[in-house]
């Protein structure tokens, strides 16, 4: 679903990722991990198009995308759940569900029960503010709204960052969910070891803006990714 070749990033002068070359399957989990500063935001920032690449190319279910931005890449069925959540805090539940809507012919303009079937939260809080919210009603709803620009490509960056612990759960349950369904890729970005590591098909170990570490779940150890992370 996703191949990046050589993806660079600045800020400025200062260079971010150094020559990403990596892949996400769909109906698989590719997890991102790293210590803080090496990266791992930065890519998906560069994939989703809310900062442009520096350089190297991205294909996208086959097709090969210039340096679009986010709205564009968005319409191309890549969805992104930031790092913070970042919902519409005096949009109602309902009303931060339905900007997904851009994305979609106005055939499609409704939210399907599935979103509900997923986090039922969120059907019984659809009048209330996202932010009035706790944090983690606010991650599912991030994660809700996404879904409904019916994503190719899913990219989650740090989705249980403040969370608490039975929502984690719930949110790896969606998760698995989506992975299994096999209708999108999932590239997630994650700190917690253990979440990541139980849900991951795939591991990319990000240091100082490089690859450190590339493999299959069945071709590397548990070890060799802790090692990796904790470098």
């Amino acid at each position: 679903m996703l191949k990046l070749n050589d993806l660079t990033l600045h800020y400025g002068h200062s260079q971010i990722l150094n020559g990403i070359s990596m892949e996400a399957e769909r109906g698989e989990v590719t997890c991102v991990m790293g210590t803080n500063g090496v990266g791992k935001t930065s890519l998906i920032k560069a994939i989703s198009g809310t900062h442009p690449r520096s350089g190297g190319s991205l294909t996208l279910d086959g097709e090969a995308l210039g340096p679009l931005p986010a709205h564009q890449m968005a319409w191309k069925g890549v969805a992104y759940v930031p790092q913070g959540r970042e919902i519409f805090p005096l949009l109602t539940v309902r009303e931060n569900l339905e900007t997904g809507f851009a994305c979609l012919p106005a055939a499609e303009h409704f939210v399907p029960d599935e979103i509900f079937d997923l986090f039922p939260v969120l059907a019984q809080m659809q009048h209330r503010r996202g932010g009035d919210l706790s944090g983690g009603q606010q991650q599912q709803l991030a994660i809700a709204r996404a879904l409904i620009t019916k994503p190719r490509l899913l990219l989650l960056d740090e989705p249980t960052e403040g969370i608490q612990p039975n929502i984690i759960q719930q949110i790896g349950e969606v998760i698995r969910h989506l992975r299994d369904q096999g209708q999108m890729a999932i590239l997630l970005v994650e700190q917690y070891f253990d979440f990541a590591y139980d849900l991951a098909d795939r591991f990319v170990v990000l240091r100082r803006g490089e690859i450190l570490l590339e493999g299959r779940k069945q071709d590397v150890s548990r070890d060799q990714v802790l090692l990796g992370v904790s470098v």
